[in-house]
């Protein structure tokens, strides 16, 4: 009888033991879980910010590029005229971004090179900063896509463990109901599996 006694004391520890600290394990998964998930929303707002300010930058880059693609073949038309001076006015208002192709341009003889570019916007020095500030920004928005999904990852990974902390709650709870001694074993057995498989998932997961 007393070993009996004994017995139901050390399950019933064991149970509590297992309560605690599966309680502790669904706090922690619950906080860790919360954050990820704040990080996460985060994460999708500026990329969506800079995919935003990304396409709006594309916009004026495709504006300046055009224009200057529209100056250069006005000011093609009035050299092969023969007005200088008028030619002389269209360089003035070339974009500052748009001189140094024009110049490699010029320098590459293309009305004698064959092998010269058909154009200055296809000269390597030809720059849009606004283009450039474009890709820069699809970059940036990808980083934050992609550390988004990892951070919805490690929410739904916290959200397994409590799961299991949750079926060790279960377990241990019903342990002590059972009359049959072997039975409150195999419950608490399942319990202490689930509550180990727990914490390795967690100690696995990134901590924010």
């Amino acid at each position: 009888m007393g070993s009996t006694s004994r017995a139901e004391r050390v399950m019933e520890l064991v149970a509590a033991i297992l309560l605690s600290l599966a309680t502790l394990g669904i706090a922690w998964s619950g906080y860790q879980g919360a954050r990820w998930n704040g990080r996460q929303a985060r994460e999708y707002a500026q990329a969506n910010t800079a995919r935003n300010l990304a396409n709006r930058a594309e916009t004026d880059g495709d504006e300046e590029r055009t224009q200057d693609l529209l100056n250069f073949n006005r000011w093609l038309e009035v050299t092969t005229e023969g007005n200088q001076t008028l030619a002389d006015l269209y360089v003035r208002r070339f974009r500052p971004g748009f001189l140094p192709a024009f110049e490699a341009w010029l320098a590459s003889d293309p009305l004698n090179n064959p092998a010269a570019e058909t154009s200055p916007l296809r000269e390597p020095e030809y720059k849009v900063a606004d283009l450039e500030e474009s890709d820069r920004l699809e970059r940036e928005g990808a980083e934050h896509f992609e550390a988004g999904k990892d951070a919805t990852e490690n929410t739904d990974s916290y959200v397994l463990t409590t799961v299991f902390f949750a079926a060790v709650l279960f377990f241990a709870g019903i342990s002590m109901r059972f009359v049959w001694q072997r039975m409150r074993v195999v419950v608490l057995v399942l319990a202490t599996l689930s509550l180990a498989y727990a914490f390795v998932l967690v100690a696995g997961l990134p901590i924010l």
